[in-house]
C-alpha cells in the first residue's frame, strides 16, 4: 500500500507540473498494476490529461506523458510527444555459437548491470535480434556494458525508432462459450476450467485494456485486450454466431 500511495503522489505531482509549467512530464515505464493505479485515480486529483505508450501497439510496460493544458486543445500535435525512451538492438557477436536465450535471460543480464526495472520497457525477442525499450538516460550505459548474456557474447546498439517493424505473432483460437463473460474467455484462451482461472481474477492478475478486473462476470467487448500476469494476453475478436444449443461461437487472438 505504501508503494501505491507513493506512486499516486508522484503521478499527481507530474500532472500538476505539466499544468502549471505548461510542459510535458513523463513517468518511467509502468507495469500493468501501476497503470491501473493511474487509470483508477479520481479525475479531480489530476491536473492534466495524459496518454500512455510503450514504443509499439500492445506494449505491456508503458510510459505516461502528462500533457500541458494548452496542447490538450490541439489533438493533431499529440504525435509530437517525445517519450524519453530509445530502442536498443541486441545481437550475438557470433550467431552460429549463440545460445537460445529467453526473455528472463535478457532481463536478468540487464538488471545485473544495476539498471532499475522501471527504466526498462518491453523486451521483444525476434528471429535474428532482440529489441529492448529503455529509458533514454540508460541507453549509452547499456550499450557500453552489456557484452555477455549467459555464455553468449553480445553487442548492443541504439536503433532508430522509425525503423521498428514489429508485428506480434498470435494464434487464433475459436470455440463455444456459454457467454462472453471474462472467466469463460479465459477458460477458452488458456485451456483450463473456469473454476481454476477464477482465482486469477480474484487474485488481481487479470487486466482488461490495462485496467484491473476483479469481476468474473465482466462482459468482454469486441476488441478488448485481456492480459493475465504470468500467462500472456489475448484479444477478443467477437462473437460470430449462436449455436443451436444457445452457446456463443467466438474467436480470440492469443499472442505468442
Amino acid at each position: 500500500m505504501k508503494e501505491e500511495q507513493l506512486l499516486e503522489k508522484r503521478l499527481i505531482e507530474l500532472s500538476k507540473i505539466a499544468y502549471h509549467r505548461n510542459i510535458f512530464t513523463y513517468t518511467d515505464f509502468l507495469n500493468l498494476n501501476e497503470r491501473n493505479i493511474l487509470h483508477t485515480l479520481p479525475k479531480d486529483k489530476l491536473y492534466s490529461r495524459y496518454v500512455t505508450f510503450g514504443g509499439y501497439d500492445l506494449a505491456e510496460r508503458q510510459m505516461v506523458a502528462f500533457i500541458p493544458d494548452a496542447l490538450s486543445l490541439r489533438e493533431e500535435n499529440l504525435n509530437d510527444i517525445d517519450f524519453p525512451y530509445v530502442i536498443i538492438k541486441i545481437l550475438p557477436l557470433q550467431a552460429k555459437f549463440s545460445e537460445q536465450l529467453t526473455h528472463r535471460d535478457y532481463l536478468g543480464a540487464i538488471l545485473n548491470l544495476g539498471i532499475d526495472r522501471s527504466k526498462i520497457g518491453d523486451i521483444l525477442i525476434k528471429e535474428k535480434e532482440t529489441i529492448v525499450f529503455i529509458h533514454r538516460s540508460m541507453s549509452d550505459f547499456l550499450c557500453n556494458e552489456l557484452t555477455r548474456i549467459k555464455h553468449t557474447s553480445v553487442y548492443a546498439t541504439v536503433s532508430n525508432c522509425e525503423e521498428l517493424d514489429f508485428t506480434p505473432n498470435f494464434e487464433e483460437i475459436t470455440g463455444t462459450v456459454a457467454s462472453v463473460r471474462l472467466d469463460s474467455l479465459l477458460s477458452l484462451a488458456f485451456s483450463s476450467s473456469r473454476s481454476k482461472l477464477s482465482g486469477l481474477i480474484e487474485g488481481a492478475k487479470v487486466f482488461v485494456n490495462g485496467k484491473l478486473m476483479t469481476t468474473n462476470s465482466y462482459q468482454v467487448k469486441e476488441g478488448d485486450i485481456i492480459s493475465v500476469r504470468g500467462m500472456g494476453k489475448f484479444k477478443f475478436n467477437g462473437s460470430q454466431y449462436r449455436t443451436k444449443k444457445n452457446r456463443e461461437f467466438v474467436s480470440i487472438n492469443k499472442y505468442i
